[in-house]
């Protein structure tokens, strides 16, 4: 796997987490991302663990491409336990997260018999990841994220900003193969993963080994954003997407709000787009952002203050021109936007019907130009953390015929 030639591997101490510990805590955390109750409950019968894992915190160095800054990176690296020769890999790419720590690698605290996880201070969906994936016989590389994790020392995140992203995860995926090599294990089939912004990371990172010539046997990606523009277009103007028939189809909810800002921060920050905030938020909402981006608090009192999605945005942001920096925001979106790629291997989107944070339709271009390599599968009902959960635990009759990630994956092997 030919990356860069100066990420270094250094990891802390591994932790051992059992197979019956990986099922209580997946078992815990399933009906909160069963929103709906579209899946039937967690079963051992169908979705234990068969390995324990082992966990390794990863830290590495990364150069920004755009500002030339040479970092420190961290991530995880999962084990199965017992398994030696060669290993398939899944390099796992996180979704949103509001705050700087819950990260893969702070999954490493499991090493301690007393910590109980908690959604929100925790990587739950990388949980997820592990048990399914690592407690079954695959290795799992997951990179923290430029700014997040233990060694952010005060560096801003890069939200949406494809090269800093893709050189971050690229970094991370060598150094944990570096580390499982150390342990006398080869990889073998390298397999992609990534949910919500997770999934644009995927293509992208996707997308970049593909140019470099290193073969992925398969890619998927759960609710994937494609065309930023549109997906911020719907955002901030979801009136304009949802027909009028579908009067019952949720509405982005107000977390939406955060994660305009933190896009909004990173493009400013990482594309010199310096008077960004001035130009794409309205005046009465600018402190509020410019507080949330420094601190990522949003406790009961701050958010009385948050804006409603709608109206955020400066007025005719996106009817007129409004100002040459968003004029500048929207070009930069849409060369981010992975919606007319062509991929040489197979890709699955699985997309929820009922994803507040992504309308169906705003998948359906990409599949229709991905070429046959390309699926999607629509689930029934779900909502955006129902789509992640039934890629991981559903069945076919939600899965509209089609098998879950791991199944998936199993069968390229």
């Amino acid at each position: 796997m030919p990356f860069s030639a100066y990420a270094q591997t250094a990891t802390g101490q591994p932790v051992r987490v059992s197979k019956q510990r990986l099922d209580a805590l997946a078992a815990k955390f399933y009906p909160v991302f069963n929103q709906g109750n579209i899946l039937g409950p967690f079963s051992t019968d169908r979705h234990a663990a068969r390995y324990d894992v082992e966990l390794r915190r990863l830290t590495t160095s990364t150069r920004v491409p755009g500002t030339g800054e040479q970092v420190e990176v961290s991530g995880l690296l999962a084990l199965p336990v017992g398994i030696t020769g060669t290993v398939p890999v899944v390099s796992w790419q996180h979704g949103t997260i509001l705050s700087f720590d819950q990260v893969p690698s702070n999954l490493i605290r499991l090493g301690s018999d007393s910590y109980d996880l908690s959604d929100n201070a925790d990587s739950i969906e990388t949980l997820f990841n592990v048990q399914r994936f690592a407690g079954n016989g695959y290795a799992v590389i997951a990179a923290d994220y430029l700014g997040k994790g233990s060694l952010r020392d005060g560096r801003d995140e890069a939200y949406g900003v494809k090269d800093a992203t893709v050189r971050c995860c690229l970094d991370i995926l060598q150094a944990g193969v570096r580390e499982m090599e150390t342990s006398g294990l080869r990889p073998s089939s390298l397999f992609l993963n990534g949910w919500s912004q997770g999934a644009l990371n995927t293509q992208w990172l996707k997308q970049d080994l593909q140019r470099r010539g290193t073969k992925v046997a398969a890619s998927a990606a759960q609710s994937p954003f494609n065309d930023l523009p549109e997906t911020f277009h719907y955002w901030s103007d979801p009136p304009s997407f949802i027909p009028s028939t579908e009067t019952s189809y949720p509405p982005p909810p107000a977390w939406i709000v955060p994660c305009l800002i933190i896009l909004l921060g990173s493009y400013r920050r990482y594309y010199g787009l310096t008077d960004l905030f001035e130009t794409a938020i309205k005046p009465q909402y600018r402190a509020f952002a410019e507080k949330y981006w420094s601190d990522y608090k949003l406790d009961a009192e701050v958010a009385k203050t948050m804006p409603p999605v709608a109206d955020f945005l400066t007025d005719g942001f996106f009817g007129r021109f409004t100002h040459d920096t968003n004029s500048k925001l929207l070009r930069r979106l849409a060369d981010n936007s992975t919606t007319f790629w062509d991929y040489d291997s197979p890709i699955r989107f699985y997309y929820g019907l009922a994803d507040e944070a992504l309308y169906p339709r705003l998948v359906k271009m990409a599949l229709a130009s991905g070429g046959r390599d390309m699926a999607g599968v629509p689930v029934k009902g779900a909502s955006h953390r129902a789509t992640f959960l039934a890629s991981l635990y559903g069945d076919g009759a939600v899965l509209d015929g089609k098998s879950t990630v791991l199944d998936w994956f199993n069968s390229l092997r």
